[in-house]
C-alpha cells in the first residue's frame, strides 16, 4: 500500500479532561470497540493481566488516578486509531501540556454534573494556542446532572469554542432513555450494561411516528422541540470550521455503560483529521514527505520494573520509520539504527517493523534522548512547542542516605529528563531545587526514587513564588541584574539563568526595574 494511503488511515489524538470524568473509562470503551480488549474493565481489575490497562504504574493502581500519558493504538474500520490517554490531575499537567503537541485532535470529557472544570479550561488553552480540532463527549447522563443546554452554554462560555450538538439526550439519570444522533439521524436507545453496546434505531426524519413508539409520545414532543431549538440556535455542522478548531462538535452518553460510545468513534473517524502539517524551526514538514522525521514528545523511565529499561516516545512526523535503518538524531549529529522499536498497548510492548506519521513508536533509551529531540532521514530539522512552563511549587531535595548518592543522582536525572519536574542548581549556595506544578509530584519523585532507584530523598521546604527564565539583548543590563539578584540566581538542567522571585511583589519590582530584561515564563523562547 502506498505511503499517502497508509497516512490517510491514521487518526493520532489524546483524550483529556479533569480528574473523574471518566477519560480512563472512555478509553477502555474505545479500545473494546476496537477490540483491542475482549472485556470492560480490564483497567481496574486485577485478575484481567492479559489486556490493556492505561493505568500500569504501581503508584497509579494505588491512587486510582493517570500520572502518565500511556499510549494504545488499534485499528478500527479501516484506520489505524492511535489514543494517548493523559493524566486528569493537574499536578501532572506537564506532561499532557507535551502530549497535545504530538496529536492531530483531541477528544475533551465533560462530567454532565460538574461541568467544565479549571484543569479543562488551561488544557482547552493549549489546544486553542496551536489550533487542534476538539470533540467534546458530555459523559455521565445515566446520573442526574444538569440541564444539556446550560451545559452547552457553559461550553461554549469557558472553552472559548463554538459548539454544535451532534447528539441529543432524552431525559437522564433514572429516567434516562438514550440520544437522537443528529449527525447519522438515528434513536439510540439506553440499556444499562458494562459489556454490550447501543441498541439504535434508523430514523429518516425526526417527525417519524417511530419516535412515539420507542419513547413515549410526551417524550417525541419534547426532543421535536429541543431539536427545532438546536437546529435555530446553533451553526450547522461545518467540518472545516472543526478542523479549523473554531468549532466543537458535542456529544451525550455513558462511558461507564458503554452508551453513545460508538457513535462518538464512527463519527471521530469520519471527520477526525489524519496527520497535518507540522511546523520546525527551519521549514513547515509535510506528513506526506518521503523522508522520516520525528520528535520525542516524552521518556518513561522503568517501564518494566524488572529491566531498568528507558523509552522513548517518537511522534513520526513525515514518512516512514523502518526498523534497522540508520537515521540522523539532530541533536548529536550523528546517524542510530534503532533494532527493537515497539507499538504500545499501554505498557505491552510489541516490536513493530515499521510505522507511518501519525504513529507513535517507543525507541530503548541509554540516555540519548530528551525531551524535545529530532530524528531524521538527513536533514537538520528542530521540531518547536514542547515547552516546561514555570513551576509553582519548590523544594530543595537532599539525600537521606549518603551511600546511595550515585543512585540518586541518577535517579534525579533520568525523572527530569523525563519531564516529570524541573531541575535548579542555586547559583549562592549550590544546592539543587526541584520545581514541580503541584504537590503530588513531589510524592511520585520520592516513590520512583525509592522503589525505581533504591535512592531515599528528604525535601525541605524553600519559600518561592516564581522561577523564570531571563534573557535581554542589553549585556550589560543583564550582567547588572545577575550581580544584583545573585542570591536568587539558579541555572537550569541546560544551564540557562532563571531567576527565582520570593513574591509577586518581588517579580513585579524586578520587572519594572530593568525594563531591558524580558522575563520567560515557558522554557520555550
Amino acid at each position: 500500500m502506498n505511503l499517502k494511503k497508509e497516512i490517510q488511515k491514521r487518526r493520532t489524538f489524546a483524550i483529556i479532561s479533569h480528574p473523574d470524568a471518566g477519560k480512563t473509562t472512555l478509553t477502555e470503551k474505545l479500545l473494546l470497540f476496537g477490540g483491542a480488549i475482549h472485556i470492560a474493565g480490564a483497567v481496574k481489575s486485577n485478575k484481567i493481566k492479559k489486556t490493556a490497562t492505561s493505568d500500569w504504574m504501581e503508584i497509579e493502581k494505588q491512587r486510582g488516578i493517570s500520572v502518565a500519558t500511556s499510549v494504545m493504538g488499534f485499528d478500527y474500520h479501516d484506520h489505524k486509531i492511535n489514543i494517548l490517554d493523559t493524566p486528569g490531575h493537574q499536578d501532572f499537567a506537564e506532561d499532557t501540556f507535551r502530549t497535545l503537541t504530538a496529536v492531530d485532535s483531541v477528544i475533551v470529557v465533560v462530567d454532565v454534573a460538574k461541568g467544565v472544570e479549571v484543569q479543562t479550561r488551561k488544557l482547552m488553552e493549549v489546544c486553542r494556542m496551536r489550533r487542534t480540532p476538539v470533540m467534546i463527549f458530555v459523559n455521565k447522563l445515566d446520573r442526574e446532572g444538569r440541564d444539556p443546554f446550560d451545559v452547552l452554554d457553559e461550553l461554549e462560555k469557558e472553552l472559548q469554542i463554538k459548539v454544535r450538538p451532534l447528539s441529543w439526550p432524552i431525559e437522564m439519570g433514572d429516567r434516562f432513555k438514550g440520544v437522537y444522533n443528529l449527525y447519522n439521524k438515528s434513536l439510540d436507545l439506553y440499556q444499562p450494561s458494562k459489556q454490550t453496546v447501543t441498541k439504535s434505531v434508523a430514523i429518516k426524519d425526526i417527525a417519524d411516528e417511530k419516535l412515539e413508539k420507542h419513547i413515549g409520545a410526551e417524550l417525541a414532543e419534547t426532543l421535536r422541540d429541543e431539536v427545532e431549538l438546536i437546529t435555530g440556535v446553533y451553526p450547522e455542522f461545518d467540518r472545516s470550521e472543526y478542523l479549523a478548531g473554531k468549532l466543537a462538535p458535542v456529544f451525550f452518553g455513558s462511558a461507564l455503560n458503554n452508551f453513545g460510545v460508538k457513535e462518538l468513534l464512527d463519527c471521530f473517524v469520519d471527520i477526525a483529521p489524519s496527520p497535518r502539517p507540522i511546523d520546525a524551526e527551519e521549514r513547515t514538514v509535510d506528513p506526506y514527505e518521503d523522508a522520516f522525521s520525528g520528535f520525542v514528545f516524552k521518556i518513561h523511565a522503568n517501564m518494566d520494573p524488572n529491566h531498568r529499561s528507558r523509552l522513548a516516545f517518537v511522534k513520526v512526523c513525515s514518512g516512514k520509520f523502518e526498523r534497522n535503518v540508520n537515521y540522523k538524531h539532530v541533536r548529536f549529529d550523528r546517524m542510530m539504527r534503532f533494532s527493537s522499536p515497539t507499538a504500545f498497548m499501554a505498557q505491552k510492548k510489541e516490536i513493530l517493523d515499521e510505522a507511518y506519521a501519525g504513529d507513535i513508536i517507543g525507541l530503548p533509551d541509554s540516555g540519548n534522548f530528551k525531551i524535545g529531540d529530532t530524528l531524521t532521514s538527513g536533514e537538520d530539522l528542530h521540531f518547536k512547542g514542547l515547552p516546561s512552563f514555570s513551576p509553582e511549587m519548590f523544594k530543595y531535595i537532599e539525600n537521606a542516605d549518603p551511600m546511595k548518592s550515585k543512585q540518586l543522582q541518577k535517579g534525579i536525572e533520568q525523572l527530569i529528563d523525563e519531564g516529570v519536574a524541573q531541575l535548579f542548581t542555586h547559583q549562592f549556595n549550590g544546592r539543587k531545587i526541584i520545581g514541580t506544578v503541584g504537590q503530588l509530584q513531589f510524592e511520585v519523585i520520592q516513590y520512583r526514587l525509592l522503589h525505581e532507584y533504591g535512592a531515599q530523598c528528604r525535601w525541605e521546604p524553600i519559600s518561592l513564588f516564581k522561577a523564570c527564565w531571563i534573557e535581554s539583548k542589553d549585556a550589560e543590563e543583564l550582567a547588572d541584574f545577575k550581580k544584583r539578584k545573585y542570591q536568587y540566581m539558579a541555572h537550569d538542567k541546560q544551564g540557562r539563568d532563571v531567576f527565582l522571585a520570593e513574591s509577586n511583589y518581588m517579580l513585579m519590582m524586578a520587572q519594572q526595574d530593568f525594563k531591558n530584561i524580558v522575563f520567560h515564563f515557558t522554557s520555550e523562547f
